[in-house]
C-alpha cells in the first residue's frame, strides 16, 4: 500500500526532469521506478491473466503514482512486452554458454533444451506468467528481444555446422525455427500439465531432432511425389 509521502516523493523526482541533466541520483531512482512497475506487472499478469490486467492493477502493487506508470510505459501491452523480454534475456545468457560449450550436436540440444526446462519450472513468476499468458506471449513474439534470441540460436547453429556438430547441407533457417519451436510448444504443454521432469523433456526434444536431423539435412528442395 503506497504512501502518499512516498507518491509524493515520486512525484517530485520527476518535475524537470526534461530541463536539467539526469544525475546518478535521478537515474537511480527511474531505474528503480522502472524495476519496480516490471516486478508488479509480472505478478499481476501472472495472477489476472493479460485480458483481466488493468494499468490500474499494476500501479496499484507499487509505491507510486498512479500518472508515474506512463513515464515508463505507454500501454499495458508496451509493459507487458517488457516482462516478457526481461524474462528471455534472462535465460538467453545460459543458453548461449551451453550451445556455445558443446562437443557434439546431441550435447548442443539436450544441454540447451535442459537449461531451458529447468528455467521455466524453476522460476516461479516465469512459470506462473507463461501458464496464464501463452496466447499473449506468443503474440510478442516479434519484439527485439525474443528476436536477438533467435538470431543468437541461429548463429549457434550455423557454428555447429561449422565445427562439424552438423551436416554441411543443414537448412540453418528451418532448424532453428524447429529448435526454438519444440522448445516452446513442449514447455507451454509442461506448464498444462504440471509436469516438472525438465530431463525428460529435454531428452525428447533432442531425441526427437538427433534422430530426424540427418535425413532432413539430404531432402533438399527438389520436387518429389508426396
Amino acid at each position: 500500500m503506497r504512501t502518499d509521502t512516498a507518491a509524493a516523493a515520486v512525484d517530485l523526482e520527476d518535475i524537470g526532469a526534461e530541463d536539467e541533466p539526469m544525475s546518478g541520483k535521478r537515474a537511480a531512482t527511474k531505474a528503480l521506478n522502472r524495476a519496480q512497475i516490471l516486478a508488479a506487472a509480472r505478478e499481476v499478469f501472472a495472477e489476472l491473466g493479460y485480458e483481466g490486467t488493468t494499468v490500474r492493477d499494476i500501479i496499484r502493487r507499487t509505491s507510486l503514482a498512479s500518472g508515474t506508470f506512463y513515464n515508463y510505459f505507454p500501454t499495458k501491452e508496451a509493459v507487458f512486452r517488457a516482462v516478457v523480454e526481461d524474462s528471455a534475456r534472462t535465460v538467453r545468457q545460459r543458453l548461449r554458454v551451453d550451445r556455445r560449450g558443446a562437443r557434439t550436436f546431441e550435447e548442443f540440444c539436450l544441454r540447451a533444451y535442459f537449461t531451458y526446462f529447468r528455467y521455466v519450472i524453476d522460476d516461479r513468476p516465469t512459470y506462473d506468467l507463461i501458464r496464464r499468458n501463452t496466447a499473449a506471449i506468443a503474440s510478442v513474439f516479434d519484439s527485439p528481444e525474443l528476436a536477438e534470441g533467435r538470431d543468437e540460436l541461429r548463429e549457434d547453429i550455423a557454428d555447429a555446422v561449422e565445427r562439424g556438430l552438423l551436416p554441411a547441407s543443414t537448412d540453418v533457417d528451418y532448424l532453428t525455427l524447429a529448435v526454438q519451436g519444440i522448445a516452446v510448444n513442449l514447455a507451454g504443454r509442461m506448464i498444462e500439465a504440471g509436469d516438472t521432469d525438465a530431463e525428460y523433456a529435454a531428452r525428447f526434444a533432442t531425441g526427437l531432432l538427433t534422430g530426424g536431423v540427418g535425413r532432413a539435412a539430404g531432402v533438399g528442395r527438389r520436387r518429389q511425389d508426396i
